[in-house]
């Protein structure tokens, strides 16, 4: 149920974020002050205690979240690349073909073009809502029969099928890392490490004896809108394809309409 959150739009989820945050940040606030402080006798030594250790939480729990932040936009970049890459090989691998002899150039051209209109069609909204795909399987076995039947007669065929040989071994391996980074993402230890550092870290600020009430709120509402945004940022780069954020099949349209159209 939680993994279906990725999937709203971030307009909804980043607000959300925020307007949680801000709510806990408010009501525990509130609460704090009523119930809490008027029962315990807090000096100026003990302030300056307190203010010590909001420092210390705050400043390893940043240092969590920006290393988790930075983790996952290296992640989000690196299947950008992914893609990009299988998209170069299968153009590579299509001028390849395109010169092979007949009949089986039209047949590699054509099983090429379909494999890349059913990654657009088929696979990508699988991937999206973080399912591995498993259709493209029996197209890439077809292409590969094919191609491995072609027995090349001149040495001019014998370089070029040798080239086409290493440049479909390199698109097996693009596609294969691709299906491997459907379900990336955060594990949910770090997860709750981001969740209960961030309850944690806003908590801390609940015990200071601010003599206004109004200035107290804003500066909880001030860190808790900033925590919210930090983590609404991870959320929506943590699941690569997924959101509105998510890499598109750009790549494979762009080689599918400029070359690969008969």
């Amino acid at each position: 149920m939680l993994d279906a959150l990725f999937d709203l739009p971030l307009w909804i989820t980043g607000p959300g974020i925020v307007v949680v945050m801000i709510s806990f940040g408010l009501g525990g606030m509130i609460l704090v002050r009523r119930r809490v402080l008027p029962r315990l006798h807090i000096h100026v030594q003990d302030s300056e205690f307190a203010g010590a250790m909001v420092q210390s939480v705050m400043v390893f729990y940043g240092l969590a979240v920006a290393l988790i932040a930075v983790s996952v936009w290296q992640t989000y970049s690196d299947v950008s690349t992914t893609v990009s890459h299988e998209a170069i090989v299968l153009a590579a691998l299509y001028r390849d073909v395109s010169s092979y002899p007949e009949p089986v150039r039209a047949e590699l051209q054509g099983e090429l073009r379909d494999y890349v209109q059913q990654i657009i069609d088929e696979a990508w909204p699988l991937q999206r809502h973080g399912k591995v795909p498993t259709a493209g399987v029996a197209m890439i076995n077809d292409f590969q029969k094919v191609l491995t039947a072609f027995e090349p007669t001149t040495e001019g065929q014998k370089l070029l099928h040798s080239e086409t040989l290493s440049a479909y071994n390199k698109m097996v391996e693009a596609r294969r890392l691709r299906l491997d980074s459907v379900q990336t993402g955060l594990p949910g230890v770090m997860w709750v490490v981001i969740l209960v550092g961030a309850i944690i870290g806003l908590s801390s600020t609940f015990f200071f004896r601010v003599e206004d009430a109004r200035l107290h709120g804003v500066l909880v509402t001030l860190l808790a809108t900033f925590m919210a945004l930090v983590i609404f940022m991870i959320f929506a780069l943590d699941r690569p394809y997924r959101g509105d954020l998510g890499v598109t099949p750009d790549p494979y349209q762009l080689i599918h309409d400029q070359l690969m159209k008969p």
